[in-house]
C-alpha cells in the first residue's frame, strides 16, 4: 500500500514525503502508479507527480535525474496575500479562474459565458506501448519501446473531462504528453486555449533557449535568463514559421554543449503555436507549449473531443548536446515513418537555381545529363512545369493547375521522365532518378482552379484576399479541397516514374474565416500527408516552406527530410544547420552546394567549403548548373559527391557532437559518430583568416577513451588522446575546411 504522508515544517525542512514499497530504489518499471502517486522512469530520468488528497489537484514533484523511492516534497510557506495555496504549488494541469494567477494550461468558455474550470483527479490507467493520436502526427513504438500512463481529470461542475496522456521512452529519457478534452455536458463549450504540456520546475535560476529568425536566416539560437513574469514566443502565421520554431530548452545558467542540466521541449505540430515560460511570484518556472490561443476558439459540442498535439520533453545531464542527441534518436526511430528515415538518400541536383523558370524540355534534359555526369543520383525538376490555360512562366500563375505545360512538354511528363531515368550515372551502373516540385496548398488567382472554385481560397467575408508571391492559400479545412489535392498529386505521380517529391509552401495564412480554421486546416493537411505518403511509400518526400518555414516534428512524421533554408550560403548555413540541430536530427536536413556568388548573400566561398557544409545534412545535393561552373570547380564536384556518399550513412544514423559553435569560434567543428561507434566523420571550418598565429586544437567528444582510431587511413591515436589533446588544423586564408574520417581499430 502506498501512503502519502502529510508532514510538518520543522526548522525549514519539509517532512512531507512519499513512502512506497513498489517504488523501491532501482525499480526498472517504466511506470509506477497507484492512484495517489505516479512515477515515470527512464534510464537517466524520473518524472514524479502526485494527487493532493485534500484538493484532488494533480501536483508535480520532480522532472530530472533519476531519484529513489522517497522524495521530499515542496515546502508551502505561510499563505498570505492574494496568492492562495493553489498559486503556491507546482500544478500539472493548471486550470483557470480559481486563484492560480499564472498562465493556465487550459481555458474553457462555458455556454453561460464564464471561464472557470475545476479539474480533479478521477482515475488512471497504464497502457503497454503507445496509442496513436487521431488525426494528428505522433511518436510511436512497440511495448518494448514505450509505455503510456493516462490520468483522467474531471470537472464535475461542467461535466468536462481531460485525459492527460504521458508516454515514457526509457532509452531516450523522453516523456511525451498530450491532452484529450471531452465535453460530457449538454451544451457547447469553447476551448480558448490548451497546452499540450505544462510543467512547473522548482525554484532555481534558469535560462530559456529558442530558435528565432526569418526567411533565409532560420534557426538562430536565442538564449536569455528566465525573469519573473511571462516570457513567450510562438507563431501566428498559420504554420510553425521561420520566425520561431516550436521548440524550447530550459537550462541551468552554467549549462554548455557538454555540461549541465537541460530540459528540452518539442511540439509535434505544424500550425500556429504558443510557448509561455513564466517565473511566478513564488519562484517556480512554468513552461507551457501548445495551441496559439489567438487561433483556437474551438467549439466542442456534447460528446465530442479535442485532442492537443503532443509535446516531447527530454532531460539531459550532459548539456545541450545530450538533449539534442536524445531528440535526434527519438525522432529518427520513433517519429519519422518513412522507409527512408535512415537510408537511401541519393545525391540530387535541383533545377531551381540553375534555370529558375527559363527552360524547355530539351534544356531540362541537358541539365539532367550534366547532373548524371557529375555523379548525382537524382534529378529534380523544380517550379514551372505545369499550367495549361495559365502556364507557369513566372510566379504569377498556374498554382492549382497540376497539368504539365503543353508548350514545354507537348507529350506530357512521361517521355521526358523516361529519357532522364534512362541516363546512367557516371562511374556507376545506376540509372538517374527523377523528382518533381509541387506547391499543392496554394492557388494562383490566374488559374483555372481559382476561376472554378474561388470559394476554396481562404478568405474572411468581404475583406480583401491578400496575396503574397501572387498566390492565395487553399482552405484545407474543407474536405473537398483535401480530396482535390490528393487526386491532383496522385494523378501526376502515377503518370511517370517519379521517385521524389519536393512539397513547397511559399506564404503564411492571412485571412481566416474563424480562429478555429487554423487547427481545422492542420487536420486537413495531415490527412492529405497521411493518404499520399501511404499511397506512395516508395516516393522520397521532402518538405519545404520557403526554406525552413515548416521545419517541425509534425512534418517529419510524413516527410523524412525538410529543406533547411533558401539561404544556401555556406557560411550562413553552418549557423542555420547547427541551430536546427538543437532540436532536429541532421538526417532530416536538406543541404545543397550552390553556385557563387551566392544568390542570397553575394558571397563567394570555395567549392570544397560549400560541399563540406552541405554534406553535414542527410540530403546532400547540388543547386546549380554544372555547365556554367568554372572548370576547376566542376572537376571537384564528383570527388565531393563521393565523399558525401561515404559520410552519409553516419549522418543518417549517428550521433552529432557540436564541438565549436560558429557564434563562439572562428573554427566551427562538428563530429558525427556512427551508431555502432566504429566510424566517425569530423568537419572543421575556418571562417576568417588566421595570420601569424597558432591554431587551436579541436578536442573530440563521444569516443571510446580506451579504443584506438585510425585517422584518414593513416595515423592511429587513442580515443583518450583525441578527446584530451585533440587535432590541429592549419588553413590558408578565409573559408578553409576539412573533413576527417575516423575508424575504430
Amino acid at each position: 500500500m502506498v501512503q502519502l504522508t502529510r508532514g510538518v515544517v520543522a526548522a525549514g525542512l519539509n517532512l512531507l514525503a512519499y513512502s512506497s514499497g513498489v517504488m523501491a530504489e532501482g525499480s526498472a518499471k517504466p511506470i509506477v502508479a497507484d492512484g495517489t502517486i505516479f512515477a515515470l522512469n527512464g534510464d537517466n530520468v524520473s518524472y514524479r507527480i502526485h494527487v493532493d488528497n485534500t484538493t484532488g489537484d494533480l501536483l508535480g514533484d520532480h522532472f530530472g535525474g533519476s531519484v529513489g523511492a522517497n522524495i521530499p516534497l515542496e515546502t508551502v510557506g505561510e499563505v498570505n496575500g492574494w496568492d492562495g495555496h493553489i498559486g503556491r504549488v507546482r500544478r500539472e494541469f493548471p486550470d483557470q479562474g480559481r486563484g492560480d494567477f499564472r498562465v493556465p494550461a487550459i481555458s474553457i468558455r462555458q455556454s453561460e459565458g464564464y471561464t472557470v474550470s475545476e479539474f480533479h483527479y478521477k482515475s488512471h490507467k497504464i497502457i503497454p506501448g503507445k496509442p496513436a493520436l487521431t488525426g494528428l502526427p505522433s511518436t510511436f513504438g512497440t511495448e518494448e519501446d514505450v509505455s503510456t500512463l493516462v490520468i483522467s481529470m474531471y470537472d464535475k461542475y461542467s461535466d468536462v473531462a481531460a485525459d492527460l496522456s504521458y508516454s515514457i521512452f526509457p532509452k531516450h529519457d523522453a516523456i511525451v504528453r498530450s491532452v484529450n478534452v471531452t465535453n460530457h455536458g449538454k451544451q457547447n463549450i469553447t476551448i480558448e486555449s490548451l497546452a499540450s504540456l505544462s510543467v512547473d520546475l522548482p525554484y532555481q535560476d534558469l535560462d530559456m533557449i529558442g530558435l528565432r529568425g526569418d526567411w533565409a536566416r532560420e534557426a538562430y539560437r536565442e538564449r536569455r535568463r528566465v525573469a519573473y513574469g511571462v516570457q513567450s514566443f510562438g507563431s501566428s502565421s498559420g504554420y510553425s514559421s521561420h520566425q520561431h520554431n516550436p521548440f524550447l530548452a530550459l537550462a541551468e545558467p552554467s549549462a554548455t554543449e557538454s555540461h549541465g542540466e537541460v530540459w528540452g521541449f518539442s511540439l509535434v505540430y505544424t500550425g500556429s503555436f504558443s510557448v509561455n515560460v513564466e517565473k511566478g511570484s513564488q519562484g517556480f518556472t512554468r513552461a507551457l507549449l501548445g495551441f496559439n490561443p489567438g487561433q483556437l476558439s474551438w467549439t466542442l459540442p456534447p460528446g465530442e473531443t479535442l485532442s492537443s498535439p503532443e509535446c516531447v520533453s527530454v532531460y539531459s545531464k550532459d548539456g545541450l548536446g545530450g538533449m539534442s542527441r536524445s531528440l535526434h534518436r527519438l525522432y529518427r526511430n520513433h517519429l519519422i515513418k518513412s522507409k527512408f528515415a535512415t537510408s537511401d538518400r541519393p545525391t540530387l541536383l535541383n533545377s531551381w537555381e540553375g534555370l529558375v523558370f527559363d527552360y524547355n524540355q530539351s534544356t531540362i534534359y541537358e541539365l539532367a545529363k550534366e547532373a548524371a555526369e557529375v555523379g548525382a543520383k537524382l534529378f529534380v525538376l523544380d517550379d514551372g512545369w505545369f499550367g495549361k490555360e495559365y502556364p507557369r512562366l513566372s510566379d504569377d500563375a498556374a498554382l492549382g493547375d497540376w497539368i504539365p505545360n503543353p508548350d514545354r512538354f507537348p507529350e506530357g511528363l512521361e517521355p521526358l521522365v523516361k529519357s532522364i531515368t534512362d541516363l546512367k550515372v557516371a562511374n556507376t551502373s545506376k540509372n538517374l532518378r527523377f523528382g518533381l516540385w509541387f506547391e499543392p496548398e496554394m492557388v494562383s488567382p490566374n488559374s483555372t482552379l481559382y476561376h472554378e472554385h474561388p470559394d476554396w481560397a481562404l478568405h474572411a467575408g468581404d475583406y480583401p484576399r491578400t496575396e503574397r508571391r501572387n498566390q492565395l492559400v487553399l482552405n484545407l479545412a474543407l474536405p473537398e479541397v483535401q480530396d482535390f489535392i490528393i487526386k491532383a498529386v496522385s494523378d501526376v505521380l502515377k503518370s511517370a516514374d517519379i521517385s521524389y517529391v519536393k512539397w513547397d509552401n511559399n506564404r503564411g495564412i492571412h485571412e481566416m474565416p474563424s480562429p478555429s480554421t487554423s487547427h481545422a486546416y492542420m487536420l486537413g493537411l495531415y490527412r492529405v500527408f497521411d493518404e499520399l505518403t501511404a499511397q506512395f511509400p516508395d516516393v522520397l518526400w521532402e518538405g519545404c516552406a520557403s526554406g525552413g518555414g515548416r521545419f517541425d516534428p509534425g512534418v517529419l512524421q510524413y516527410f523524412p527530410q525538410i529543406w533547411t533554408s533558401d539561404n544556401t550560403d555556406a557560411v550562413d548555413r553552418i549557423s542555420i544547420q547547427l541551430g536546427t540541430s538543437l532540436a532536429y536530427p541532421p538526417s532530416a536536413m536538406g543541404a545543397h552546394l550552390s553556385e557563387v556568388p551566392n544568390q542570397q548573400t553575394g558571397r563567394t566561398v570555395p567549392v570544397a567549403f560549400r560541399g563540406h557544409v552541405a554534406m553535414m545534412g542527410g540530403s546532400f545535393g547540388l543547386e546549380l548548373n554544372p555547365a556554367e561552373m568554372p572548370e576547376e570547380e566542376k572537376e571537384a564536384v564528383p570527388e565531393l559527391v563521393a565523399l558525401a556518399e561515404k559520410v552519409n550513412p553516419i549522418i543518417l544514423t549517428g550521433d552529432m557532437w557540436r564541438l565549436n559553435l560558429p557564434e563562439d569560434s572562428n573554427w566551427p567543428a562538428v563530429l558525427f559518430i556512427a551508431e555502432d561507434g566504429q566510424k566517425a566523420a569530423l568537419f572543421v571550418f575556418q571562417v576568417a583568416p588566421n595570420i601569424n598565429h597558432s591554431w587551436p586544437r579541436i578536442r573530440l567528444q563521444g569516443l571510446d577513451a580506451k579504443a584506438s582510431y585510425k585517422i584518414d587511413e593513416g595515423v592511429v591515436y587513442s580515443g583518450a588522446t583525441l578527446m584530451n589533446i585533440g587535432l590541429q588544423f592549419a588553413f590558408k586564408g578565409d573559408y578553409g575546411s576539412q573533413v576527417v574520417l575516423l575508424e575504430k581499430q
